[in-house]
Formats: structure tokens, sequence, C-alpha cells
């Protein structure tokens, strides 16, 4: 059985959602290999490191209130197999009236945003594991077997493709004529945007046991940022993979395995020149992006989902599926909605007058920003919404683990 499958049936048994990432890890696993060949042993150990039992809490069951607000899926379209059910980093790319998607066997879409109407698709063998991202008129996307591949965003053509050294499960970055690709043995490879070749490589050391999920590498000017699973943030020279600082934001502490993780394993945001950032069990930070002096480290929140803003606040999913509103100056708590606690959320989007959120059963719910309190809710899916939705205009788009790709639209009744 696949090291994936047994921890998502451990989950399940347990309705310990909020664990669901959590795999064994070596550097020396690469590509499809890390769920293939662990011992089983080694598969035994899932359970007991989990720490999962009969009383572990289930996710809180929806409650009953009278929307504030009037939901409207202008439209849907099925796109393949989506993520076929696991925990992939395949999102939406949104450029202009376009949307560009890709499933787990391969397919990749460009679809209208307004209509859901379909453009152009190809067909391709590549297990695809993260992306799309949007550079000068391409389209990357990387693989379980560790291949980036390039696409002309025009017609789906493919450009070129590369061999990087594992699994690829965050969202490529394209910037100055590179994209960045991150993989799972803590490597970070910039590549060619024209030819995929490759321009230079930076290495991290990755402990043994580590979520199944790794943040995106953040740019802010000519400084590359990216979090690792050891607890630390890291800014190499954009054009070099020079090392310029690095900064430990979180460290591990507890008795389990479990407990002493500390993967920096969300996508950081970066604001007027600083950089945020949450850890597994480490807490939430803020650090100077120029130089990585930690401002403020707020040690009680702490996520596998993500981070969303608004002009003063950040929203965050924690690890029990709680929404907070955090103020960026200082990394106080301002609200705090309790009311989907471990139902498995996504990453929460501001935008507006709203927090948009995804849950595990396909549902996505629309939360006061002023105070969290619960506007109107819409099932999308009989899959979960674990990526973080995407806004334009006044339009939300979501794309679910089983390919329901959605565009949901919400107005005050």
């Amino acid at each position: 059985m696949q090291l994936q499958s047994l921890i998502q049936k451990y989950a399940k048994s347990a309705n310990n959602f909020s664990l669901l990432f959590v795999l064994l890890s070596s550097t020396a696993l690469t590509g499809c290999s890390a769920f293939e060949g662990i011992k089983d042993g080694a598969q035994n150990l899932v359970g007991s490191i989990l720490g999962i039992d009969s009383s572990s809490e289930p996710p809180a069951e929806l409650i009953e209130y009278k929307p504030e607000i009037a939901l409207t899926v202008l439209w849907k379209e099925q796109i393949g197999v989506g993520k076929n059910q696991q925990s992939l980093k395949l999102n939406l790319a949104l450029n202009a009236d376009k949307l560009f998607v890709a499933d787990r066997e391969g397919l990749v879409q460009a679809r209208s945003s307004e209509s859901g109407q379909l453009l152009w698709e190809i067909s391709s063998d590549f297990p695809f594991s993260a992306g799309p991202a949007l550079g000068e008129n391409t389209l990357i996307l990387g693989s379980s077997d560790a291949r980036v591949v390039a696409f002309n965003e025009s017609n789906g053509q493919t450009l070129w493709t590369a061999t990087v050294s594992s699994e690829v499960l965050a969202t490529p970055v394209v910037a100055q004529g590179l994209v960045i690709i991150r993989t799972t043995d803590g490597v970070l490879t910039a590549l060619d945007e024209k030819t995929g070749q490759q321009r230079w490589i930076f290495q991290e050391s990755v402990p043994p046991l580590t979520l199944r999920g790794i943040g995106k590498p953040l740019i802010v000017k000519n400084h590359l940022i990216a979090g690792f699973a050891n607890g630390k943030l890291v800014a190499l020279e954009l054009a070099t993979g020079k090392n310029l600082w690095e900064a430990t934001v979180a460290m591990p502490s507890g008795r389990s395995e479990v407990e002493r993780l500390v993967d920096l394993a969300i996508d950081p945001i970066e604001i007027e020149g600083i950089v945020y950032i949450s850890s597994y069990h480490g807490g939430t930070s803020a650090a100077i992006a120029e130089d990585g002096n930690m401002l403020w480290r707020n040690e009680q929140l702490s996520s596998a989902s993500g981070l969303s803003s608004d002009w003063r606040h950040l929203y965050l999913s924690d690890i029990e599926s709680n929404v907070w509103q955090i103020d960026q100056r200082t990394g106080s708590t301002l609200w705090k909605q309790h009311e989907l606690h471990f139902r498995s959320l996504s990453a929460p989007m501001a935008y507006q007058e709203y927090v948009v959120v995804g849950d595990f059963e396909g549902y996505l719910h629309w939360l006061s920003r002023s105070d969290g309190r619960q506007l109107a809710r819409v099932k999308i899916a009989d899959a979960g919404l674990d990526s973080k939705p995407v806004a334009a205009d006044d339009i939300i788009y979501v794309y679910a683990k089983d390919g329901t790709l959605a565009a949901i639209k919400a107005k005050v009744i």
C-alpha cells in the first residue's frame, strides 16, 4: 500500500484531518519512489507517530444560520481526474480572461474565466503534481517523476522539458527569465525560462519526518525567499542562487515526532518588504525581506494551509481549521472563527468585505472580514477544496480534488 494511502486511511479512521499531509521522507527517496519503496516497518510506524486513537476530535458539523449574502455559481466544469483525490499543488493560474489548470494524469487546459468555455487542451503522460505557473507566454508545471514542463500559453504546445532532483510539490515561480523549482528533497533549482537549462542549484537539509507539502518560493525584488522543513527561512540572490541570509523562524518543541514538526509548508506572502510565514507547529512570523530580521512571532498560531491579507490584516487557517484575523503590525489576533473546527480548511482568501475558505466536503464558506461570522456557503464538489480560492474582480474561482472547476459570485441580500 502506498504511504500516502496509508496515511489517508489512518486519518479518516480517526477523523483527524489536520494530519493528512504527514509522511516519512528521506533525501534518498526521489520521484514516485517516495511512495513505493518504503518498507513495511516504516509503514507500521506511521500510525504510532501520528498518535491516532479513537478519541481524536471529529470535524465540526455545519451549523444552520440565516445567509446574509446570495451566492451564484456562474459556471462549473470537470477537469479530467483533477488531483485524483491526492494532496497535490495543482492549482489555478489566472491571466487576464484565461484560466489555466492541469490534472494528475497529464491533461492541461485553458478556459475562459468568464464562461468556462474550453479554449485549448493537450493530453500528456506527465503525472503532474504542482502548477501551473505563468511566465512570459509560458505555462510551467512540475511532476511527481521529477520533471518540469514548459508549454506555450497561447496554444499548449510543449516548449521544453527538464529533469530535477525529486518530486515537484511546490508551485513553480517564474521571474526575470528564470523558472524556480522547489522539490521535496530541499533543493531549489533555477532553470532558464526559454530553454529549461539549469542556471543554479541550492540545497537545504530536510528532516526525516516532514509534511507532504512545500511552500512556493517568494520573489521580493532581486531576492528569492523560501521556507524549509527545518524551520529556516532562506533568502538567495535570484540571478545566482547565492545565499544572502538565513533566519530560524520556528524551533522544534514537544515530545513526539509530530509535535516537533516545524515545516514552513505554506506559501509565504510579502507586503511592503515584510515576509509573513507560518510553521506547522512553530507559530506565525514576520521578517524583513532585506535582511531576515524578525519583527514578531506569534507562537500560538500555526498553519499548514496558508495565509491571505488585505491592507492591514492577515487571515490564517490554523492546524485545527480555525480561521483567524491577525494584525500585520504586531501579530496579535483580532478575531477567531471556530465553527469550522477540524474541517480541513484551505488557505483563506480575502477579497472585498469577505474571507472565503474551502473545506474537505467540498463546501465554500464566506466569512465576514469584520468579525469572522459565517455569511453564506455553497456546495461546489463532492471532494475537498484544498486549494486557496482565486479572486478576480468580484468572482471567486475554485478547483476541487475531483477536478471540479467553478466560478462563484456573491451579492448582498
